[in-house]
């Protein structure tokens, strides 16, 4: 992989981590959640007219990846509620390869090689060693530890849909942006049902979350896309899990979370095992 290509992908991670500490951070982080979103969309509405429709086959995909990925933004707020983001990033990043690969194994009979199953050993091993430590600490409600683990599954799914519907789509980038123009459409009118007027006015600090979220988890998205075109797809999918790490990091830097070495050390065994299995 060239240093440049190297430098994208890791700034994509460090992008993904960064919105993330940016819904942890907020006061109402389904509000937040819904303002990155929105922002996203916004983003992807004004760059969709210089880009292709995806191919009709694609269509059903798309749809559905926006479902799911209403889904996904709601549970990444509810986690929150009840869990750092140094706990509850790495059981959500971390913990979706592997189901993605019991899926594999269970629906298309696809197990995968030695170097998957170490992975899926590290990351279980990780995730283990990090609910462990939170149910010691109290640090961490069990409904957040469930909320992170179904987010997992979640994952998971939008990633097989997904990756069915940018091979039909004829269009990578295009397909992105409609699924995150589709998401934001139809996760506000569910914050619509669930708040209402409440929704009005917006927050102060909203304008924050909806341009530096919006934008980053966009870019993080379309970057990797980016990237996958110049090295090999398995490579930059292993250097994105850096992510896990990145997000241990800023939860201890700027949001004043406690990151011990077990901690630490559970972040990177959760990381090498995800670089593990995208890589065997």
């Amino acid at each position: 992989m060239a240093p440049d290509v190297m430098a994208v992908v890791l700034f994509s991670a460090l992008l993904h981590a960064g919105w993330n500490a940016l819904v942890r951070s907020s006061a109402d982080k389904f509000l937040a959640s819904l303002h990155v979103v929105c922002g996203a969309g916004t983003i992807a509405l004004l760059l969709l007219p210089a880009l292709p429709l995806p191919a009709a086959a694609s269509w059903p995909w798309l749809l559905a990846s926006a479902l799911i990925h209403v889904v996904y933004f709601t549970l990444v707020a509810r986690a929150y509620h009840g869990a750092e983001l140094s706990f509850a990033y790495p059981l959500m990043r971390g913990t979706a390869p592997v189901l993605t690969a019991l899926c594999a194994v269970l629906l298309l009979k696809e197990s995968p090689g030695a170097g998957g199953w170490v992975g899926i050993a590290l990351i279980c091993t990780g995730v283990l060693a990090l609910a462990g430590r939170a149910g010691r600490d109290g640090g961490s409600h069990p409904a957040a530890v469930l909320t992170a683990l179904a987010n997992a599954g979640v994952i998971a799914l939008y990633t097989l849909v997904d990756g069915q519907g940018v091979r039909v789509s004829g269009h990578a980038l295009s397909y992105t942006g409609w699924v995150f123009l589709l998401t934001a459409v139809l996760m506000l009118g569910t914050a619509a049902v669930l708040r209402g007027s409440r929704l009005l006015p917006p927050p102060a600090g909203a304008w924050r979350a909806a341009v530096l979220g919006g934008a980053g988890t966009l870019a993080a998205y379309s970057l990797v896309l980016w990237a996958m075109a110049r090295a090999p797809i398995a490579t930059v999918a292993a250097l994105r899990e850096t992510s896990i790490v990145f997000a241990a990091l800023i939860g201890a830097l700027f949001l004043g979370e406690r990151l011990g070495r077990l901690r630490l050390l559970s972040a990177l065994l959760v990381c090498s095992g995800a670089v593990a299995m995208k890589l065997a």
